[in-house]
């Protein structure tokens, strides 16, 4: 298709468009193939049937200009060239990550369960103090193994505990620095728009290059990537509404800015950060699901099985089993938040 042929001439590119391969691409467009079928040549094309000058229309008419696959090759190209020296700097860095959850997998697998099970309830009480939810809890473990499950679920909350204590313990100290500086909220705030909005699926993309799938680091470093948003932003954001007069009291009474940020603003924003865990915790657990494609252990690993073998039974089950530990965790952090501060009870 020649169609932007006089752009290049008007710019006096000829020359350099003819000394690309001589000749233009040997595949058809579908407006070259509609401009046939009514006998028309490309250059006879109306207004409405004008393709948007996009790199491969241009190459089209311009052998020499670049096609959009030349593009996207090229940055696989350049992240293959890097790829080895990244890796030399992220293995070192990354391996404990994976001792930690080869370490929490063996320790919730091989603990029994008449230990395990006791010593879950013993938590969610301790934390919750509600007995129904504790019953709740008993239940849903109770039923895990019935369904030969158990084993499942407890991988599953040895990853989520895992990346949600990473989260909170990388993430918080993020928050809490971003509330005292807004040069770094600044720059901070793009990065995390960035993660929230990524699609799950296309964080694993360049961890796949990077680690083998074998490795626990892979998901690991993926979870944590996905869910570690929230605790930032509430972190920040509950730090950032401390009343002013209260940090001006705390002034008079000769705070430091380290007291008045330990016994001042943390507890006070405690409510948005425990609701920021909250969140982190309900978003591992939904990229534990994800992270099965690339060898998660848990739950996912039975909804992949029932995509893939269309096992509808199986699917169904690990769904209702994930959903199960979703209202777990998420009452457990809403009680423990209610405790804490008894004005957010719900």
């Amino acid at each position: 298709m020649s169609i932007y042929e006089p752009v290049f001439s008007a710019f006096g590119l000829t020359e350099w468009c003819q000394g690309g391969n001589g000749k233009g691409d040997n595949l058809t467009s579908l407006t070259d193939l509609v401009a046939k079928a009514r006998g028309e040549g490309s250059a006879n094309l109306s207004l409405w049937e004008l393709p948007f000058p996009s790199m491969d229309a241009l190459h089209a008419s311009c052998p020499a200009f670049p096609k959009s696959r030349e593009l996207s090759k090229g940055i696989e190209n350049v992240f293959l060239d890097i790829k080895d020296s990244l890796s030399l700097v992220l293995d070192p860095l990354t391996q404990p990550l994976s001792w930690l959850l080869e370490g929490s997998l063996w320790l919730f697998e091989t603990t029994p369960w008449w230990i395990m099970i006791p010593a879950l309830l013993a938590i969610v009480m301790l934390v919750g103090r509600s007995l129904v939810l504790v019953c709740f809890v008993a239940a849903g473990l109770i039923g895990f193994a019935f369904v030969d499950y158990y084993s499942f679920a407890v991988q599953t909350l040895a990853v989520i505990f895992v990346c949600s204590l990473l989260c909170v313990i990388i993430g918080v100290p993020i928050g809490i620095a971003m509330s005292r500086s807004n040069r770094l909220q600044r720059s901070v705030i793009p990065i995390l728009d960035m993660l929230q909005t990524l699609p799950a699926f296309v964080y694993l993309i360049p961890l796949i290059f990077l680690f083998s799938v074998t490795e626990p680091k892979l998901y690991g470093i993926a979870i944590i990537l996905y869910a570690i948003v929230p605790v930032i932003r509430l972190t920040d954001l509950g730090i950032r509404l401390v009343d002013v007069e209260v940090l001006e009291a705390a002034t008079a009474y000769g705070l430091t800015d380290r007291q008045k940020l330990t016994k001042v603003q943390i507890p006070l924003a405690l409510p948005n950060i425990m609701a920021g865990i909250n969140q982190t915790i309900m978003m591992s657990l939904s990229m534990v699901v994800i992270a099965s494609l690339v060898s998660a252990p848990g739950l996912g690993v039975l909804v992949l099985r029932g995509i893939r073998n269309l096992e509808l039974g199986v699917g169904l089950l690990s769904g209702l089993g994930i959903v199960v530990l979703a209202i777990i965790l998420d009452r457990t952090t809403k009680l423990a938040l209610a405790r804490i501060t008894p004005g957010h009870r719900r």
